[in-house]
């Protein structure tokens, strides 16, 4: 084997070691981060590893209880791949500011999560005692025009469920978007025990007067008892609808500062500065906004002011979006490269952006303070790096030529010798093999245990129906297109890709639908209904593909 062949095995034994090393890595998540005392909340835990996480640290300031699991497919560069989620509910034991342990997931443990906890609410909902009813409502009464109001919608049910469906229309005037998952959850309300649904919505007011918003509809069935199931299974059926609310909508007040931008709050803050630049180098500058009342496709974006004698290189901005007190919040991050050209002084304005407060009916600004430095001489080679231009933007933190690229790559070169060695006992030890094989003169049959074993770890396992199924009722439009990708034979990476495979008109149109509901230009529930009528019987894939006719005719005549 060649040094230059080697050398491409050694670099996609790393890569693929890489890929593996970052699925690997559990993620955990809550759905929800602020919970009332007497509240249970779920915790989340995806990984792709085959060991189930560890709930015992939870067990002394929560009682854990309702485990559930379930596996996804998930298609990633033409790979589908097996993740796990496990979902553990939990009933924190006291108000306050309660952190949840990280929890190992086999060789690996997830980051610590915050939960706030507030004391125990007071108000009792009017419909409470009846086996289901349903809350609805927004976070302000009288939003002005184009402020994201947050709306939820809470389904109380005393009894267990076995199906149903949950509908919230959006009224006229309005634009009504569904936020993120449900969050499922238990509360005790006059003596008996509710399992909550509640479903986040963000209503934008589109002109100003009244605006009527119709209440939400549930219509399903419960577990019934034994004189139901003996006269039908009547007594099965449920439904519940909220009352319709009426908000009264403001316009855009006079002399309001321009983008219009109504929030409760606005603050930015640095969270990463540069101490001492030095011309060719370069430095890290991130800013941190949080807004409260709005989502991040709503912000203006985040840009610094002009520098003179600094090119500035930014990243896309990081973004964080939530629901507190019934409201959305976003916490957006963008980090800056600043590439100074010469030594001596810089200062960076203050960056302003104005906003309107909800709350005091005013102008407010939000502010950042100027930032002065001294730029250090650079050497020659980091000055040749300045002189580049805009068309070679550095890599935001990477370091310049010096002691700590010397450092990295000493570490690079001992990862690869290191995984060099590994390399080559893996080709003595498949030579060795190969060469027992060779002398016995006896080879694993197609059908024998052996080459069943080795197919089956090569080649992961396909969706079927029933997962198909389970992510249409329960899952969210993004998990419904990748098992599609993931069922096709071989598997498919793009949607339009997808849509050409598919040899059934009524399928595509459903497809169609539902990929303009997962990017909020069309009606989810109405999207999910359509794939469930059109895949029941599993997707239908052309026998072949025709291939498109060129749009001019060949340069050279076939031969």
């Amino acid at each position: 084997m060649t040094a230059a062949r080697m050398s491409r095995w050694l670099v996609m034994a790393w890569l693929l070691l890489a890929a593996a090393l970052v699925h690997a890595a559990p993620k955990a998540w809550l759905d929800r981060n602020r919970i009332a005392l007497g509240e249970t909340v779920t915790l989340n835990i995806a990984t792709t590893e085959t060991a189930a996480p560890e709930f015992g640290p939870l067990e002394g300031d929560f009682a854990p209880h309702g485990h559930t699991s379930e596996r996804r497919f998930e298609l990633v560069n033409g790979q589908a791949t097996m993740r796990s989620l496990y979902s553990v509910a939990l009933r924190p034991a006291q108000a306050g500011r309660v952190t949840i342990p990280p929890i190992r997931v086999g060789n690996t443990v997830t980051a610590p999560l915050v939960l706030e906890v507030t004391p125990a609410a007071q108000a009792i909902p009017a419909r409470a005692g009846d086996d289901v009813f349903i809350e609805s409502g927004p976070d302000d009464l009288d939003p002005y025009v184009q402020q994201a109001v947050g709306w939820v919608v809470r389904l109380y049910s005393a009894i267990p469920l076995v199906s149903g469906h949950l509908d919230q229309a959006a009224p006229a005037g309005a634009s009504m978007q569904r936020i993120g998952d449900d969050a499922q959850y238990t509360r005790e309300l006059g003596g008996r025990r509710y399992t909550v649904v509640e479903r986040r919505y963000l209503l934008v007011p589109e002109r100003s007067g009244e605006l009527a918003v119709p209440g939400a509809v549930f219509e399903g069935r419960g577990v019934g008892g034994m004189f139901d199931s003996l006269f039908g299974d009547r007594g099965g059926e449920l439904r519940a609808r909220a009352a319709p609310r009426v908000l009264s909508v403001q316009p855009v007040p006079a002399g309001a500062p321009q983008p219009w931008l109504p929030l409760h709050d606005l603050r930015l803050r640095y969270t990463t500065t540069p101490t001492q630049p030095q011309a060719g180098r370069a430095a890290t500058l991130a800013v941190e906004l949080v807004a409260d009342g709005a989502l991040a496709a709503q912000l203006p974006e985040l840009e610094l002011p002009a520098i003179d004698g600094v090119q500035v290189f930014a990243e896309p901005p990081q973004s964080d979006e939530r629901f507190v007190d019934g409201r959305p919040q976003v916490t957006l991050t963008r980090r800056f490269s600043l590439v100074p050209s010469q030594a001596g002084p810089v200062r960076l304005p203050g960056l302003r952006l104005p906003w309107w407060d909800i709350a005091g009916g005013a102008v407010r600004t939000a502010t950042l303070p100027a930032l002065d430095w001294q730029v250090r001489p650079g050497s020659a080679a980091a000055a040749a790096t300045a002189g580049q231009g805009a068309s070679d933007p550095p890599v935001a933190g990477s370091a310049a030529p010096g002691q700590a690229t010397t450092d990295r790559q000493r570490i690079w070169v001992a990862i690869a010798l290191a995984f060099a060695g590994l390399w080559l006992l893996t080709l003595v030890w498949a030579v060795h093999r190969r060469g027992q094989r060779a002398g016995s003169g006896v080879a694993p049959a197609a059908g024998s245990d052996t080459a069943t074993k080795s197919t089956a770890v090569a080649t992961p396992a396909k969706p079927g129906l029933a997962q198909l199924r389970r992510a249409i009722d329960a899952g969210g439009p993004e998990e419904i297109v990748a098992i599609l990708q993931a069922m096709a034979d071989p598997p498919i990476e793009r949607v339009d890709a997808l849509q050409s495979r598919l040899d059934d008109e009524a399928q595509r149109e459903a497809l169609d639908a539902l990929q303009r509901a997962r990017w909020g230009g069309g009606d989810v529930s109405a999207a999910r209904q359509a794939v469930r009528a059109a895949f029941a019987k599993g997707p239908r894939w052309a026998a072949s593909q025709t291939p498109a006719k060129p749009p001019l005719p060949p340069l050279y005549p076939e031969r």
